[in-house]
C-alpha cells in the first residue's frame, strides 16, 4: 500500500460481513479498519482518520442514525454510505436527510459498493467548487450559461424544471430524497406528486426513452439520483 491509499472504516456488528468488505475492498487497494459497535467506532474515527465510512444501521450499543447524526453534529466531514436494508426506506430517508452521503442495500453485490464509494469520494472532493459545465452521456448543462444540451441540441426548459436539473447536477451521483428536493426547489411548500409531475416533465425532454430514464434515476420510495458525470 501507498501512504495515499484512501482509509475506509466499516462500522458493523456483523462478523461475515466485515471479512467480506475486508477483503473485497482490499482487492481495490482500500486500506480498511473495522469497528464492530458505536463506541470503537466513535474512538477509530479520531485515531485512524479514515477518509470514509461504511456504517451499519443496525448497531448494539446506539443505533445508526444516532451515530451519524453525532459525527454530522460535530462537523464530521467523510463521505458515509450507509448499510441497511431496501425494504426500510424510511430508515434509508432518514439517514440521508441526517446527512448520510449514499446507501447500499443488504445483501449486496461488491462492485455496486465500490461504485458507490467511488461516486461518494468523487462527490466530496467536488464539493469545494461547483464545475461550470456538466456532462453525462449526451447531456450536458452549463450552469453559467443556463444552457442544457442532449447530443449537441439545446433543451428549452421551464424555470422550474432548470432548477430542478441543477440541483441534481450540484449533487450528481447522491441520493437525494423527495424531502430535500422539495425543501430546495419548493421551500417545502408543496406536495411530492408536482415533484414527480417535473421530474416526468424533465425526462421528457433530456431522456431519450423516458419510460427507462437513463440519467435521472429513481430510488423507489426514497428520491432521485442524477447519473454521474463522466
Amino acid at each position: 500500500m501507498t501512504k495515499t491509499a484512501v482509509r475506509i472504516l466499516i462500522v458493523d456488528d456483523e462478523p461475515p460481513i466485515r471479512k467480506l468488505l475486508r477483503v473485497g475492498l482490499a482487492t481495490q487497494d482500500y486500506v480498511v479498519s473495522e469497528a464492530m459497535n458505536a463506541r470503537v467506532a466513535i474512538e477509530m474515527v479520531k485515531t485512524e482518520q479514515p477518509d470514509l465510512i461504511v456504517l451499519d444501521l443496525g448497531l448494539p450499543d446506539m443505533g445508526g442514525h444516532d451515530l451519524l447524526a453525532k459525527w454530522r453534529d460535530e462537523g464530521l466531514d467523510l463521505p458515509i454510505v450507509i448499510l441497511s436494508s431496501r425494504t426500510d426506506e424510511a430508515g434509508i430517508v432518514k439517514a440521508l436527510e441526517i446527512g448520510a452521503d449514499d446507501y447500499i442495500a443488504k445483501p449486496f453485490g461488491m462492485n455496486e459498493l465500490v461504485a458507490r464509494i467511488r461516486v461518494a469520494l468523487r462527490h466530496r472532493l467536488q464539493t469545494q467548487g461547483e464545475k461550470p459545465v456538466f456532462q453525462t452521456g449526451d447531456l450536458t448543462v452549463d450552469l453559467v450559461k443556463r444552457i442544457v444540451k442532449v447530443e449537441g441540441h439545446e433543451i428549452k426548459l421551464s424555470p422550474k424544471e432548470y432548477d430542478i436539473l441543477r440541483i441534481f447536477v450540484q449533487h450528481a451521483g447522491k441520493v437525494l430524497t423527495h424531502r430535500y428536493l422539495l425543501e430546495h426547489v419548493w421551500d417545502g411548500l408543496t406536495d411530492v406528486q408536482y415533484l414527480r409531475v417535473y421530474v416526468r416533465q424533465l425526462r421528457q425532454k433530456i431522456e431519450k426513452t423516458p419510460d427507462q430514464p437513463r440519467y435521472i434515476l429513481t430510488e423507489t420510495g426514497i428520491g432521485y439520483r442524477l447519473k454521474e458525470g463522466q
